[in-house]
């Protein structure tokens, strides 16, 4: 014959609520890292946030990129082809 057994006996592993611990003890870990990733990002993010110094940054000039011909533009192909912007 067959053994009944109920649902609650029929269950793996202990009673109890060791999966919400874990689950509770990742999100700490997790609200963490994710602080002392902000923190270390505010730490390392330039100081300076106007548009001239980023594009100071970007094309060495605060003026902007200069007018003089680029390897993207030098190689004979016309200025008002739209393949090539």
């Amino acid at each position: 014959m067959t053994e009944k057994t109920s649902g609650r006996d029929s269950r793996q592993g202990k009673p109890g609520k060791p999966v919400l611990y874990v689950l509770i003890a990742s999100f700490g870990l997790a609200l963490v890292s994710f602080v002392a990733l902000l923190t270390w990002q505010g730490a390392n993010a330039p100081t300076d946030v106007s548009q001239t110094a980023s594009r100071q940054q970007g094309t060495g000039s605060a003026s902007g990129p200069s007018n003089a011909a680029t390897s993207a533009t030098s190689s004979g192909v016309p200025a008002g082809n739209p393949a090539y912007p």
